[in-house]
């Protein structure tokens, strides 16, 4: 296996849902003959009409498709029963050509609990590599999920794999081998670099997934002293509000121990609850509740809604977290992001929304590029189908389906939010899998590199770049929504 030109397979985000305060009733719509057994889809429309930042671009999605009449009712029930499947109905009928993010579980359980870093897991978070030219797939590891399983077995940060269960990896098989209904527990054949390929080594990794796993955000947190410096850094792998105060924490501890310099580690943060993410920037740079953060454009129509309400599309800094205490800000003017094409959505909401506040050194790649936010929605139309935690008794047993549509794009107090390509790096950097180096270790190469420009020592390390590569987060949580990829969940809106 060659490895001069990588391509990505993966792509991984999470999204939470978005309950609204005093919710908009969503207008009459057109109803489906009530034998016809489309429930699913019925919603999925409905839900769409309404939401969905692309409704306008959407045909099959138009307000005036199906007129409220018996002929309007006989057109909807046959369209909602071209697809069989919810699945290919969201997929084929709703979802515009240029989102890449949209998604949906049948289960709004399990789609609700990963949200909140809850999953299923053995605790192993991985790339996957596909070396161009071929059909062979070999994993990486990136990190491991403290308390979880794999946390237990000889396994680490850098440890390469080829195969499971005595197979090796190929791009027809490693959904089923990895993520399949029958792979709560599978053994890992573990490999090495021999001569610029990735082969077998003859060890192997057993591991088992445990249900209701979740993963603390706060992997990591570190104060050096360099050369009168104080440097505060963060692993921090995704926006949880569950955490906020623990993070408010560290950044007490920060600020107590005087630092005067942050190393914001979110290379592998797919993203979050945009409620700590405003937070979070309240701690790096400021708590002035004045000053604007983001600004969220819906679709025109829930625009119009907020318009008649007199609602504000605006959040700013905060001077307190959601429990009260006060914010431990650090109030800098300028931070340093470790981000690559992993960080998504929030991860990229608080490089931009800092950006007209502050000097962001963004080391590493360019970021995944997700502007967008969403919203949780389920069939729970007295609710205007936005799921909430208390109403689960007022979700139907006999559809349990849950929405995760782009629902808004969010731009900084400047305006900007063209950005769905990444946002580019200021010190590039990609990981090298040959010297991926230890999480808060000084050698650690995007560490490093930080510090250099922090400290203005330079040519003390090596930062050569063996093995350039463009590679998305995995774990074994992913669903595959499409034949060629996996579709990531993203936690976006809270």
């Amino acid at each position: 296996m060659k490895y001069l030109k990588i391509a990505p397979i993966l792509l991984w985000v999470f999204i939470t849902s978005c309950s609204t305060d005093d919710s908009p009733t969503i207008p009459r719509t057109v109803d489906p003959d009530p034998n016809a057994g489309v429930g699913v889809q019925d919603f999925m429309w409905k839900a769409m009409n309404y939401w969905y930042f692309w409704q306008a671009e959407v045909p099959n999605l138009a307000d005036d498709k199906f007129p409220v009449n018996a002929a309007g009712s006989e057109a909807y029930t046959e369209f909602l029963l071209s697809e069989d499947n919810p699945a290919d109905f969201f997929t084929n009928q709703l979802r515009f050509g240029e989102d890449r993010f949209s998604t949906f579980n049948p289960d709004y359980r399990v789609l609700t609990q990963s949200l909140s870093g809850i999953n299923k897991s053995n605790g192993l978070k991985f790339g996957l590599i596909n070396p161009s030219g071929t059909t062979d797939i070999f994993g990486y590891v990136r990190y491991v999920i403290a308390e979880s399983d794999a946390s237990t077995k000889n396994i680490g940060r850098g440890d390469l794999f080829r195969g499971v269960n005595g197979q090796l990896l190929t791009e027809s098989n490693y959904r089923d081998l990895l993520f399949g209904d029958n792979s709560d527990t599978y053994t890992l054949n573990m490999a090495s670099f021999e001569n610029d390929e990735v082969v077998l080594n003859g060890e192997d990794v057993i591991l088992t997934k445990q249900e209701g796993l979740q993963e603390d955000p706060i992997f990591l947190d570190k104060i050096f002293e360099i050369q009168g410096k104080k440097i505060g850094y963060l692993v921090y792998q995704q926006f949880l509000d569950e955490f906020d105060e623990p993070l408010n924490e560290v950044f007490g501890r920060f600020k107590s121990a005087g630092v005067t310099d942050l190393v914001l580690d979110l290379r592998y943060n797919p993203g979050g609850s945009v409620n700590t993410t405003v937070l979070l920037g309240s701690m790096i740079h400021g708590t002035n509740t004045n000053d604007v953060f983001l600004k969220a454009k819906w679709n025109d129509k829930y625009l119009q809604v907020l318009a008649d309400r007199g609602s504000d599309v605006r959040r700013f800094f905060k001077s307190k977290t959601p429990a009260g205490a006060a914010i431990n800000s650090l109030g800098l003017n300028k931070v340093y992001v470790l981000a690559t094409r992993a960080s998504a959505s929030a991860s990229e909401l608080l490089i931009n929304g800092l950006d007209p506040y502050m000097d962001v050194v963004h080391v590493g790649d360019a970021t995944r590029g997700k502007n967008e936010f969403s919203v949780t929605l389920v069939d729970d139309r007295d609710n205007d189908y936005v799921y909430t935690p208390s109403r689960v008794n007022k979700i139907p047993q006999n559809n349990e389906w849950a929405l995760q549509p782009l629902t808004g794009r969010n731009e900084n107090s400047a305006g900007f939010f063209d950005y769905t390509d990444g946002l580019n790096p200021d010190v590039p950097l990609p990981e090298d899998l040959a010297n991926l180096g230890v999480l808060g270790d000084l050698s650690e190469p995007l560490l490093a590199k930080a510090i250099e420009q922090i400290t203005g020592e330079t040519g003390k390390r090596d930062f050569t770049v063996k093995m350039p590569i463009e590679v998305y987060i995995g774990s074994e949580m992913f669903t595959p929504l499409r034949d060629n990829m996996f579709m990531n969940t993203i936690l976006d809106e809270q």
